[in-house]
């Protein structure tokens, strides 16, 4: 079995994008996935661990980006790519599952080229 790449999926609260994200993908052989949120009342809060657990960070909005790069910025970072998803969709909201889906296995397979 080849080495899965580690994907996390960060969102504001970790409440409905990135969970959202993580159940979707959880049994996918390609990659092993966690979700986490960069606010301080997060279900499950970005740590140091998750960023150097992580090959690919996908985060949903641009500035999340810039939090992350700001707040971590001792460590190396991996590549973070941004979905572009607003925070408007609830958890598991069909229109979000076909988003996140489509935009993940686009992003992971040009990752992986």
């Amino acid at each position: 079995m080849t080495n899965r790449p580690n994907i996390l999926v960060v969102c504001g609260r970790n409440k409905k994008r990135s969970r959202t994200a993580e159940h979707i993908f959880k049994n996918d052989n390609r990659f092993n996935i966690r979700s986490a949120g960069l606010s301080p009342k997060s279900d499950r809060k970005l740590t140091e661990n998750d960023l150097n657990w992580a090959d690919l960070v996908f985060v949903m909005e641009t500035d999340q980006r810039g939090k992350i790069r700001e707040q971590f910025r001792h460590l190396e970072l991996p590549k973070i790519d941004v979905l572009h998803i607003e925070d408007e969709y609830e958890f598991m909201d069909e229109e979000l599952v076909e988003m996140l889906t489509g935009r993940i296995n686009a992003m992971y397979i040009n990752h992986c080229k």
